[in-house]
């Protein structure tokens, strides 16, 4: 309750003395009067002015147009501080006492003096110093002096009109007390600035640099005088930086294939960093191929790709068989391999080589095996059966063969791991090309050569023997497949019959009649091949009978009486005449055959016929004629009047 009492109070006084300084304004003291106004600093003007009597105090007003900046001082000179660099500002003053406060002087106008440089200083060098500074308003120059800060030796001293300055010769690992501070168009210098700076130490040198085992870095350098610890800095070419941070003088960095590597190594003390030293580089070997595959593979061809890896310029692709080296060079990421032997087992290495490093001896083996041997076909044997047995040779382990047999009538196969296997079926009458193929896990040979292959012509169909007469015997049959020409024999224990011909039937001579023979056909084509085609059994027919006689039976009967060949035989008896044809079978075993109810007064054709087991009457054997009269005996022989020799044409 008491504080609040005397706060009240003290500005209850208050009011009361501006009020008495108002109504007193009559005894206020003396306008003084501004002698000079002058800046040092560039945040302050100092103002001069000569006392006035009974003045207690003094009010300063710094006016700038934007800004008003007041103080009170007790005496001359004062200062007006918290102004703008380089800015004119229009001052005034005011003298204070107990009744009052004078009116503003007349107005002196000053300008502050320039702003200090703001510095950033450097040892870029061991025995030199970098000063560096941003422009200063209404700077029109600048004066930089370098010294040792124990004061001791020269003092170096720059006027320049740029913002930079290098003061070399220095000694090394030395402080220096760096000062800088800016003039006007007046030459006025502005507020300086003051800094310190030892210039350092020297680069690290005799940097080496070696990559053991693959993919690690060792960086080392000579130790360096005044340097504390050192930093060295590696950056890949892709942008990726590393750095170690060490008091010794080797560094170990993890590196990839395929990269170039910028190395620089800096030592440091209290001055900092060392000038940048030689920026060194380093290439690793470029990446080794790792996803090789085979493309192709044949008996004496590899065909190989493989995706492109970083830092190589060409491809070295070597594939080794014992003695055996094949190699070849390419900037593409593929190779062909040629004129390798087949059935062989070959260690292939693609190495990646580059101009800077050279090859990449580190890369991998890939074993890869050629494809078999193409074998070769000794011989093909044939049996009666539509059958080959196909024999080669090879050289290939562990391969399956097969044997294709190809013609316009299909494809036959067989297939075996030795050297011979059989195809059976094979159609008659047809060409067909041999070969045969090896496989393995590397994949199929080459074909052998083809060999031809004929088999025998097709036999014919439809065999049938036909008698053209006692002795001769028509075989004739249908036309055999690719067949040029035929052999048909006839064979029996008396002998053999045969012709050759290339139609598709044949006239057999010298049979005799009554007895059984064997037809054998062969067909024969253009090179030679045989078919022994069909066989069959046949018979000759009866021989014809001898002594054909005819004796009258009555005015109206004949008997036809003839001598029986060898052999058991029937016979059937025709009497042609112009009044008719009459015809009579004997009984079983007899030589005769009567016919009743003949005409009288005509001459008859007679013949005496052999009848086959099938009942076909033959028609080959000789015919008689025979005049029967009506006049004369009833009984007798009848009149012969001649033999007719039919030609009997083949049927």
């Amino acid at each position: 309750m008491a504080g609040r009492l005397e706060k009240c109070s003290s500005l209850m006084g208050f009011a009361l003395l501006c009020l008495k300084m108002v109504t007193s304004s009559k005894t206020a003291p003396e306008i003084p009067t501004i002698d000079q106004a002058y800046s040092k600093l560039s945040n302050s003007i100092t103002v001069e002015w000569t006392a006035v009597p009974g003045a207690t105090s003094y009010l300063l007003t710094a006016e700038d147009g934007d800004t008003v900046i007041e103080t009170t001082v007790t005496s001359s000179p004062g200062t007006v501080t918290g102004l703008k660099a380089a800015t004119l500002y229009r001052i005034t003053i005011r003298s204070i006492s107990a009744s009052g406060q004078s009116q503003a002087s007349s107005p002196k106008q000053a300008k502050t003096v320039l702003a200090a440089p703001i510095l950033e200083v450097g040892s870029p060098s061991p025995d030199s110093i970098l000063v560096r500074w941003d422009a200063v308003y209404m700077a029109i120059g600048f004066s930089v002096s370098v010294m040792r800060a124990n004061g001791l030796g020269r003092i170096w001293k720059e006027n320049t009109t740029n913002t930079s300055l290098t003061f070399s010769s220095l000694d090394a690992g030395t402080l220096y007390t760096i000062k800088a501070y800016a003039w006007n168009a007046n030459g006025v210098p502005g507020d300086d600035s003051t800094c310190n700076q030892r210039t350092m130490a020297c680069a690290p040198g005799r940097v080496t640099i070696q990559e053991a085992p693959p993919g690690h870095l060792s960086v080392a350098w000579s130790n360096v005088e005044l340097g504390d610890y050192y930093v060295a800095f590696v950056k890949s070419d892709d942008g990726l930086e590393v750095h170690c941070n060490t008091s010794l003088t080797r560094c170990h960095f993890l590196s990839e294939c395929g990269f170039t590597y910028f190395i620089s190594v800096f030592a440091y003390n209290t001055a900092g960093q060392s000038p940048l030293g030689n920026v060194f580089n380093y290439t690793t070997a470029p990446c080794c191929p790792s996803d090789i595959s085979a493309v192709l593979v044949s008996s004496d061809r590899v065909e190989i790709a493989w995706s492109p890896v970083r830092g190589a310029e060409l491809y070295e692709t070597k594939a080794i068989a014992g003695y055996s080296v094949v190699e070849c060079n390419d900037t593409a990421p593929a190779c062909t391999l040629s004129a390798l032997d087949c059935d062989t087992k070959y260690n292939i290495t693609v190495y990646s080589f580059s101009e800077i490093r050279g090859s990449n001896l580190s890369c991998s083996s890939h074993y890869i095996t050629t494809a078999p041997c193409s074998p070769e076909i000794k011989h093909i044997s044939k049996d009666a059966f539509s059958t080959i047995n196909v024999h080669w040779r090879s050289t290939n382990e562990g391969a399956i063969y097969t044997v294709t047999a190809q013609g316009k009538k299909g494809l036959f196969q067989c297939s075996s791991t030795g050297e011979t296997c059989m195809i059976g079926g094979l159609p008659c009458g047809s060409v067909f090309s041999v070969s045969a193929v090896a496989e393995t896990q590397a994949g199929k040979s080459l074909p052998s050569y083809s060999v031809p292959l004929e088999t025998v012509p097709c036999c014919p169909v439809g065999l049938t023997a036909a008698q053209v007469t006692q002795s001769i015997i028509n075989v004739s049959w249908t036309i055999g497949t690719v067949a040029q020409t035929y052999v048909a024999v006839l064979e029996s224990q008396m002998g053999q019959s045969k012709c050759h011909t290339h139609q598709n039937h044949c006239l057999l001579g010298c049979i005799a009649c009554g007895i059984n023979y064997t037809v054998a056909l062969k067909a024969i084509s253009p090179t030679g091949l045989t078919a022994d085609c069909a066989y069959q059994s046949y018979s000759s027919s009866a021989c014809c009978p001898l002594g054909v006689k005819l004796y009258r039976l009555g005015p109206n009967g004949i008997r036809i009486y003839w001598q029986a060949s060898r052999g058991s035989a029937n016979y059937s008896t025709d009497l042609h005449g112009s009044k008719g044809i009459f015809t009579c079978v004997p009984s079983a075993g007899l030589s005769f055959c009567d016919v009743t109810d003949i005409p009288c007064g005509d001459v008859y054709t007679v013949m005496v016929s052999p009848v086959a087991e099938t009942g076909l009457k033959l028609t080959f054997c000789p015919k008689k004629i025979y005049s029967v009269t009506c006049s004369g005996s009833t009984l007798g022989m009848v009149i012969y009047r001649g033999k007719r020799n039919d030609t009997v044409s083949p049927r």
